[in-house]
């Protein structure tokens, strides 16, 4: 049988980056939940983490917390069933790990709610749409919003729709840079804005252009900053359109290339075991969604 003290102690760790901020979450010393975890790796006959900073898990410690988060949510089921058995009568916390675009977007009108209904709190963990799966995979989140389809093992995906990107500029930018007017060819001799090491977009749409080969670019790893500096005219960039509607109509931002936009596929994936809150928050994320995202031909 497990040890519930013991597989909670290691997913304090993980979800809090660290074995301090995981004994204050616990309400334990640093000692007693480092104790915990030694007598957890004692009883599985191998480690459960790497002790980087931060901690990561290993593969056995992947598969646990993986466990222990679903055993979370089918508690609360059983909860919701026998009232008496939630002593504590606190709100569930989800992780859920989804793009900054997202976020920075449609997100919070999707979900919130549902949060207040059903009572429950986010851990929101930024991830570029192209990698977020990893956090499923590590056994960190409940759920992921994605670009990627394939579910990790255990799991589900949905596809919720697309995000449409456009490339932007500023007024001021494209005379400087296109005074003869924009051609394809020319936008990566041109600096362009990309949201960090992990985000290939710019690299996608310009490969769809015709264009190889790389390009001069800033890094910028915030949604709103991103906007903020391609208005300043420091690089063009690919932008949700959602986001910039308001300074498309007054013509603070204006379209490089009017048809030529790309869309982001977004996949929802949650744990097939996650019980009902997970169901229920998959279904208002997938009714929700047809208001913001575009419609995308499942392949």
């Amino acid at each position: 049988m497990f040890d519930y003290k013991l597989l909670s102690a290691l997913a304090a760790v993980v979800e809090q980056a660290g074995f301090e901020r995981a004994a204050q979450v616990l309400g334990l010393s640093q000692s007693a939940i480092s104790q915990r975890i030694k007598l957890l790796e004692a009883r599985v006959g191998q480690p459960v983490l790497v002790r980087a900073t931060p901690p990561s898990p290993t593969e056995i410690g992947r598969r646990l917390l993986n466990h222990v988060q679903q055993v979370r949510l089918l508690e609360r089921d059983l909860q919701s069933l026998v009232p008496a058995l939630d002593e504590e009568g606190l709100p569930e916390r989800l992780r859920i790990a989804l793009n900054a675009d997202s976020l920075a977007t449609w997100w919070a009108q999707a979900v919130g709610d549902f949060c207040a209904q059903q009572h429950v709190l986010l851990d929101l963990i930024v991830e570029d749409q192209t990698v977020g799966l990893k956090r499923m995979r590590a056994g960190e989140v409940a759920g992921c919003l994605c670009a990627s389809e394939r579910p990790v093992a255990g799991a589900r995906s949905v596809l919720l729709g697309a995000m449409r990107y456009r490339a932007l500029a500023s007024p001021a930018f494209i005379a400087r840079h296109f005074p003869q007017g924009v051609r394809a060819d020319q936008l990566a001799r041109t600096p362009a804005l990309v949201f960090g090491p992990d985000d290939f977009l710019q690299h996608r749409y310009l490969a769809s252009l015709g264009v190889d080969g790389g390009f001069e670019h800033h890094l910028c790893p915030s949604s709103e900053g991103f906007i903020r500096l391609t208005e300043a005219g420091l690089g063009w960039g690919l932008v949700p359109e959602l986001q910039v509607r308001e300074q498309l109509e007054r013509g603070v931002l204006l379209e490089l290339l009017p048809d030529k936009p790309i869309d982001v596929p977004l996949y929802w994936h949650h744990w097939r075991n996650g019980g009902q809150l997970l169901g229920l928050l998959t279904d208002q994320l997938v009714l929700a969604s047809k208001q913001w995202l575009v419609p995308l031909e499942q392949p």
